[in-house]
């Protein structure tokens, strides 16, 4: 059974960092894409950054990229997200996820859509 654990959520003034982490169990690809997502309190769920677990390839939303870095420890399967410079609009509900990719897609970058297996989040709130 896949398990996805999401930790690190906290509260913090705008301009701080928060490190998340996804520790994972049970996944049996060794090709695949895993991600991190965000949900604000009425809004849609959007994709904030995904990476490729064994090219180790990464793409980011553009209202992240330069803030944000995932990455990943295959080793201790942990998927992680550094987050500097919050902003207030970075308020969300974190969750990871997961899927499998095809072998001969193994080279194309990760998108931020379809995936299969979720965390049950983390929360992060930024203050002004």
């Amino acid at each position: 059974q896949v398990q996805l654990v999401e930790s690190g959520g906290d509260s913090v003034q705008a301009g701080g960092s928060l490190r998340l982490s996804c520790a994972v169990s049970g996944f049996p690809y060794s090709t695949a894409c895993m991600g991190w997502f965000r949900q604000a309190p009425g809004k849609e769920r959007e994709g904030v950054a995904a990476i490729s677990i064994d090219i180790g390839s990464a793409s980011y939303d553009d209202s992240v990229r330069g803030r944000f870095t995932i990455s990943r420890d295959n080793a201790k399967n942990t998927l992680f997200l550094q987050m500097n410079n919050l902003r207030p609009e970075d308020t969300a509900i974190y969750y990871c996820a997961a899927k499998k990719v095809s072998p001969w897609l193994r080279f194309a970058p990760c998108s931020l859509n379809e995936y299969s297996f979720w965390g049950q989040g983390t929360q992060v709130t930024v203050s002004s």
